[in-house]
């Protein structure tokens, strides 16, 4: 494919498990499957969903010209060589998990993938950083910039913070 059917995806990770360790290597495996990677600042949140350790969560925005599938297929070996179990509860500790949030403005439902992802308008730790790297992309469903989607966003019921998290700087995005 040429760089023209190249699409811009976002990837949720985040980690509670040894999440320094986890997060910067989870970081080189995605920049040598996709190159240049977009990065967010690094957030730390409270777990939700279960009592648990703090999780450090971030964005990551993507050019490929996989398909989704293959896209998901990489992201799920990411996630087991950085040791995730993958018959852990919905809401459990990890040591890593990357979620594939958009795929381009694509909206598909079925074989197991819901693009957007619910989790965009639902979690703090998702849209805070989504909207700091892709503020004037525009969200498939609601026709509203991240931007916008966060600016509305009831920030009441989920604290998170920025932390300092050592990152390769190269692709960090403006203020991250």
């Amino acid at each position: 494919m040429t760089d023209t059917a190249r699409v811009r995806a976002w990837l949720s990770l985040g980690s509670n498990q040894s999440p320094r360790r986890y997060l910067p290597s989870a970081i080189a495996d995605l920049r040598e499957s996709f190159g240049n990677l977009t990065i967010s600042t690094v957030y730390e949140s409270e777990a939700v969903g279960f009592t648990g350790e703090n999780f450090l969560n971030l964005v990551v925005g993507i050019h490929t010209s996989l398909s989704v599938e293959a896209v998901n297929r990489r992201l799920k070996e990411i996630e087991t060589r950085h040791g995730r179990v993958r018959n852990e509860e919905r809401f459990a500790a990890r040591t890593l998990d990357i979620d594939l949030l958009t795929y381009g403005d694509q909206i598909i439902e079925g074989d197991g993938i819901r693009l957007p992802r619910d989790e965009i308008l639902r979690y703090a730790f998702v849209l805070l950083p989504l909207s700091e790297v892709a503020s004037d992309e525009i969200h498939p469903e609601e026709g509203k910039s991240y931007q916008q989607l966060w600016q509305g966003f009831d920030r009441s019921a989920q604290a998170l913070w920025p932390v300092v998290l050592e990152l390769e700087r190269e692709d960090r995005a403006p203020g991250g």
